[in-house]
């Protein structure tokens, strides 16, 4: 298929930051698209005097990444200057945030459709997207898509966005009173999701509204109120993150992280290359947002996740030797034969995967006939075992 390269791009783009009481980290990364559609903002204090509120929100863009980007960029400021979002009050109420969120969300829709069309050729791209606006007292989930965000709290998941899909009820329903149809769970066989910003093609039925159309640009926003020091983390992540890992796996994972390293990029980074060895072919972005009741490094924890590397080292050193005059066994095989083991303390929800540069670590290190080649096919065999393993 002409969307997927020979070998994913590995490389990441991180960032990380504090404020508000709050740390956040991100990872995106291509993987094996041919281009990166994602984009992502992440914004402690606020403009227009919100000095303790905080905004963070991924963009999974489709058609290209013209959308995204532009979100990422201004989507803010269309939801913040608006008037329903402040409804007259300094300190903006839940109602009115709920409304000026989903103002914004049609705002930029409706400017972006004008800036296609003065344009040459119209902008056929489009973008989910997932957020969460986090102030002094509440937390408000914003979803527009099948990106998803979740919130854990006391450990467990507490809140996670529903995704929109064509083929649920009430979305089909509003695609079928525009006219179109729901086939093979798209719209009209051919777009995934049935909420997203662009993707104006399908947003042009003459006599219904911006948010009737086959295609909506209207976010669904929930608010929770906060509870410390019971709230946890937030994660938010695109549809490549969330097709290979369940909320609750990942929730999972991500606590037994955190209570080995405090450092919320390699948290992040681990997360989507565990995705990329579950299967994951799309483009993947992720950012945890973690309050202080976070769970904190343990020095137990640290010491059973140094066990573990030290016994993935010497069996894959085993396995190596094992083959004795056969030569050296390739990656695939090494894999194989780990996957049919019962390894104690492998992370959860991230399983073995989620240990595969420690594995490929050593096993390159004892094959002193690697070349650049076997090092860069590693990464499709690895994938490879993990779609077979799951």
């Amino acid at each position: 298929m002409g969307a997927f390269l020979d070998k994913p791009k590995m490389e990441k783009h991180n960032a990380h930051g504090e404020g508000n009481g709050l740390r956040y980290g991100l990872s995106s990364m291509q993987g094996w698209r041919v281009e990166m559609e994602d984009a992502h903002t992440a914004v402690v204090g606020l403009p227009h005097g919100l000095d303790t509120w905080s905004f963070f929100a991924v963009y999974d863009g489709h058609a290209g990444s013209q959308v995204a980007k532009y979100c990422c960029e201004h989507l803010l400021e269309h939801i913040t200057s608006n008037p329903d979002f402040r409804g007259g009050n300094q300190e903006p109420s839940v109602d009115s945030v709920k409304s000026g969120i989903r103002t914004g969300f049609l705002q930029i829709d409706e400017h972006m459709r004008a800036m296609s069309e003065k344009k040459h050729g119209a902008d056929r791209s489009g973008s989910t997207a997932v957020g969460v606006m986090v102030s002094p007292r509440h937390i408000y989930f914003i979803n527009c898509g099948d990106s998803r965000g979740l919130l854990s709290r006391s450990g467990k998941v507490h809140f996670f966005t529903q995704d929109h899909k064509p083929s649920n009820p009430l979305e089909k329903e509003r695609i079928q009173n525009a006219g179109g149809s729901v086939m093979i769970q798209r719209v009209n066989g051919s777009l995934a999701v049935s909420r997203a910003l662009g993707d104006f093609d399908y947003k042009c039925v003459h006599g219904k509204g911006p948010t009737e159309q086959l295609v909506s640009p209207e976010p669904e926003v929930f608010e929770i109120e906060r509870s410390e020091p019971n709230d946890e983390f937030i994660v938010l992540a695109c549809d490549g993150i969330w097709d290979v890992m369940a909320n609750e796996e990942l929730c999972d994972f991500v606590r037994s992280r955190l209570e080995v390293t405090d450092d919320l990029e390699k948290v992040c980074n681990e997360i989507v290359d565990t995705c990329l060895y579950k299967g994951s072919r799309d483009n993947m972005s992720v950012v945890l947002v973690c309050f202080p009741g976070a769970p904190k490094v343990s020095p137990e924890a640290v010491k059973k996740e140094a066990e573990l590397d030290k016994y993935l080292e010497s069996r894959v050193e085993e396995i190596i030797k094992k083959q004795g005059e056969e030569g050296v066994p390739d990656l695939v095989h090494v894999m194989r034969t780990l996957t049919t083991e019962s390894i104690p303390n492998l992370p959860p929800g991230g399983e073995l995967a989620s240990k595969r540069s420690v594995i490929e670590a050593v096993y390159n290190k004892l094959n002193p006939y690697r070349s650049e080649d076997t090092v860069s096919m590693a990464s499709y065999l690895w994938c490879s075992v993990s779609r077979v393993a799951g």
